[in-house]
């Protein structure tokens, strides 16, 4: 089975190696690596790797804190291997069907930022409303998105009060960007964490800002 497990380590030559061989003395098989964000000496990379069957995810974190200076920050269930870059293709594809446009983009978003589902939502006088979402996606109607109209890319307060109790009690991650126009915005969910960083929001209105341009939002 495989898992996405995101570290916090010491940017410094030699810690990402003695990570990958402490996970491979529990038999864990890295699959592929990302770097998250850098700064302050510090580096947060994502990584996927597969575990024998019979392996607890515990392990996982045993082992790679076992090294030095490196702190698990989540570990989580995950399917096939990092695709964070894959926003060129994406946006081709978007443009190449525009009229599906905000459906491809709530299928593809997750898959670039590592989250569990998207939705594109918009904001009305009757309510916000639902304009696309990932086939991940909760299904219950959202009634109330007080951060709506949207001036920026944010992380939002994953425990307010109009957050479904559902996506609460899975310690749902949340993040949100406007697509085009203020009142149009991306969320996206990300259930049982680990919470977005500064680099990925960045990234996340960047494409969105590209998104929009290509559909004239």
């Amino acid at each position: 089975m495989s898992f996405l497990i995101r570290v916090q380590l010491p940017d410094s030559p030699g810690t990402l190696g003695a990570v990958a061989t402490a996970l491979g003395t529990v038999g864990a098989d890295i699959l592929s690596v990302d770097v998250v964000e850098r700064g302050n000496g510090i580096a947060i990379d994502d990584l996927v790797v597969e575990l024998p069957s019979g392996r607890l995810p515990d392990a996982l974190i045993t082992a790679a804190e076992s090294v030095e200076g490196v702190e698990v920050d989540a570990v989580r269930p995950y399917a096939g291997v990092l695709d964070t870059h894959r926003e060129l293709e994406l946006v081709e594809e978007i443009a190449a069907q525009p009229a599906l446009g905000l459906e491809i983009l709530a299928e593809g978003v997750p898959r670039i930022i590592r989250a569990g589902w998207s939705l594109v939502v918009q904001y009305t006088e009757e309510g916000p409303k639902r304009l696309a979402s990932s086939s991940a996606a909760p299904e219950a109607a959202i009634t109330n998105l007080p951060w709506l109209p949207l001036e920026r890319a944010t992380v939002l307060d994953a425990e307010d009060d109009w957050v479904p109790a559902t996506w609460q009690e899975l310690g749902t991650e949340l993040a949100a960007t406007p697509l085009g126009k203020p009142g149009k915005a991306l969320l996206v969910g990300r259930p049982g964490g680990p919470m977005f960083r500064a680099a990925e929001v960045a990234r996340l209105a960047h494409f969105a800002g590209i998104v929009a341009v290509v559909l004239d939002s």
